[in-house]
C-alpha cells in the first residue's frame, strides 16, 4: 500500500494515509516522499480529510471503524490492485512475478535489468530495491514490473490480487501452501494461479521452474501462452552452473547456449534461481541475456533480504524477511555456505497468520537446522507452543516472550566472528538496531 501511495502521488493526487504499527523501511520512505501518515483507524481521520477516493488495503475488514465510516458515508473506494490496474496498467507491458517465495527480490532484479538497459520501467514492489531507493514509480511506457501476490484483494473482493494485473510476461517462481487464513489447502491456491493463467495473452510468455510439481499442476490445467522452463539441475531450458558454492559466481545459459557469468554480492541458491527468472523475463521484453548478466553484477539486494545491518566487535547482524519454513531454510543455507563453520545465531519471530496458526510447525524445526543456536520469539497470540520443536532441534532451541531477553542472550553468548540472523516479516520491535546499539555499548 505504501507503493500504491507513491504511484498515486506521482499521478498527481494529493495522498495521505492511515495504518497501524507502521515500521521502517516503508514508514521512512513515505515520510521522505512527503506523504503524511496517521497511526490507527479512527473515523476522525476521514471527518477532517474528506477524501475523494479511499484505497483500501487487504488488511482491512468489516467492523473496522474507518471501513464502516467509508461505507456509511458512501465515500468512493476501491482496492489497491484495482486502482493500479485502472490508472496505470491498462496501456503497459506488465511483467509480473508470482510465487510463494522470491517475488520481491526477483521483481527488483527484473526492474534493475530493464533500468540498466535504459528502458526506465515503472514498478510496484513489496520491498525497497536499493538500486532505486523507492518501492514504486510510474517510469516510462511500455514496461511495468509488478510483484504479483496471491493473497486476496480486499474485504469486498476475495480474488487473488494478481488477477487484476493482466501480465504479458509472467514468472512463476514456486508454489507452496501459505496464507492459511485465506486458503484451506494448496489446491485452492493452484486454482488462483490457474485463473491468472487464463488471462495471459497467447503472445505472452510464462516462465516456470520445471521441478516444482505444484506449478506443473497449474500449467496442466491450461496454458494458452508461450512458455519456457527453468531447470537448474538438468540444464534444459534456462539453467545455471555454480562456480562458487555460495552462489556468488555462476554461469547462465539456455539449452545448449551459455550466455555468460554472473558475479555479484548476493548469496544462496534461491537468489541464483531468482536471477535466472529475471534474466529470462527481461529477454522476453527484448533485453539480451548478456546485458542482463552485466546488470546483475551491479544489483544491490532489496532491503530486508539478508540485509547486513551492521558489524560490531566483529559480530555481524543481518535482517531478513523470511517467515515461511522454505524461505528460512534457503536463507540459512546461503549464509552457511558463505560463512563456513562460523557460528550462526538464528533469531525468528513467527509473525505471519499462517505461522501463528501452527500450520508450518512440523516443518519449522527442519528449516532451522543449519543454525548453531535458535532463539524464537513466542508472542501471546500464537496458538501453539514453539517448544514442541525442542527435541527436533537437538537442544539448539530457546523460546522467549520478550525481545529484551533475546538481546541479553546475544550479548552474553556471541563472540567475535559470530553471525546473528534476524528473521521476521514485521518490525520485530526494532530488535536489529537495539541489538547493534547494545553491542556497541557493551564494547565501550
Amino acid at each position: 500500500m505504501g507503493g500504491v501511495a507513491l504511484l498515486a502521488r506521482e499521478l498527481g493526487f494529493t495522498v495521505s494515509g492511515a495504518d497501524a504499527g507502521v515500521y521502517p523501511p516503508m514508514s521512512t520512505q513515505l515520510e521522505a516522499q512527503g506523504i503524511s501518515l496517521v497511526e490507527g483507524y479512527s473515523a476522525e481521520y476521514f471527518r477532517h480529510n474528506k477524501p475523494d477516493l479511499v484505497i483500501v488495503g487487504n488488511a482491512m475488514s468489516r467492523g473496522n471503524e474507518s471501513v464502516e465510516y467509508v461505507l456509511d458515508k458512501r465515500i468512493d473506494y476501491c482496492s489497491g490492485p484495482e486502482f493500479v490496474c485502472q490508472h496505470i496498467l491498462k496501456k503497459r507491458w506488465v511483467l509480473a512475478v508470482a510465487g510463494t517465495h522470491g517475488k520481491t527480490t526477483t521483481s527488483s532484479m527484473l526492474a534493475w535489468i530493464l533500468e540498466y538497459a535504459n528502458l526506465s520501467p515503472g514498478f510496484l514492489i513489496g520491498g525497497i530495491p536499493q538500486n532505486f531507493g523507492v518501492s514504486a514509480r510510474l517510469g516510462n511506457e511500455p514496461f511495468f514490473v509488478i510483484e504479483a501476490d496471491e493473497y486476496d484483494t480486499a474485504f469486498f473482493d476475495k480474488r487473488a490480487k494478481f488477477v487484476h494485473y493482466h501480465p504479458r510476461t509472467l514468472v512463476l517462481n514456486n508454489l507452496e501452501f501459505d496464507h492459511a487464513d485465506i486458503y484451506n489447502n494448496v489446491d485452492e491456491i493452484k486454482k488462483q494461479f490457474h485463473h491468472l493463467m487464463r488471462i495471459l495473452p497467447a503472445t505472452g510468455k510464462v516462465l516456470s521452474f520445471a521441478n516444482d510439481e505444484n506449478l506443473n499442476d497449474v500449467l496442466s490445467m491450461g496454458c494458452w501462452s508461450e512458455s519456457e522452463t527453468i531447470d537448474i539441475e538438468n540444464k534444459t531450458g534456462w539453467w545455471a552452473q555454480l562456480n562458487n558454492i555460495d552462489g556468488s559466481d555462476f554461469d547462465v545459459g539456455f539449452n545448449e547456449k551459455k550466455f555468460g557469468t554472473v558475479k555479484w554480492h548476493l548469496i544462496g541458491d534461491h537468489n541464483v534461481n531468482n536471477a535466472i527468472a529475471a534474466i529470462a523475463a527481461a529477454r522476453h521484453a527484448g533485453v539480451a541475456a548478456e546485458h542482463a548478466i552485466a546488470a546483475l553484477g551491479e544489483f544491490v539486494n532489496t532491503k530486508r533480504r539478508l540485509e547486513l545491518r551492521g558489524t560490531v566487535n566483529h559480530i555481524t547482524v543481518y535482517d531478513d524477511f523470511a517467515h515461511h519454513p522454505t524461505a528460512i531454510a534457503l536463507t540459512l543455507d546461503g549464509l552457511r555456505k558463505n560463512v563456513g563453520d562460523a557460528k550462526i545465531f538464528a533469531i525468528l519471530e513467527p509473525r505471519s497468520n499462517t505461522m501463528k496458526m501452527g500450520v508450518h510447525k512440523d516443518s519449522l524445526a527442519n528449516s532451522l537446522q543449519k543454525a548453531d543456536c535458535v532463539l524464537v520469539f513466542q508472542s501471546a497470540d500464537m496458538t501453539w507452543n514453539v517448544l514442541e520443536n525442542r527435541q527436533s532441534l537437538h537442544g539448539k532451541l530457546r523460546v522467549f516472550s520478550a525481545t529484551d531477553a533475546i538481546i541479553k542472550t546475544i550479548l552474553e553468548e556471541a563472540v567475535a566472528g559470530d553471525h546473528v540472523l534476524i528473521m521476521s516479516n514485521g518490525g520485530f520491535e526494532n530488535i536489529h538496531q537495539r541489538l547493534l546499539d547494545s553491542l556497541a555499548s557493551a564494547q565501550c
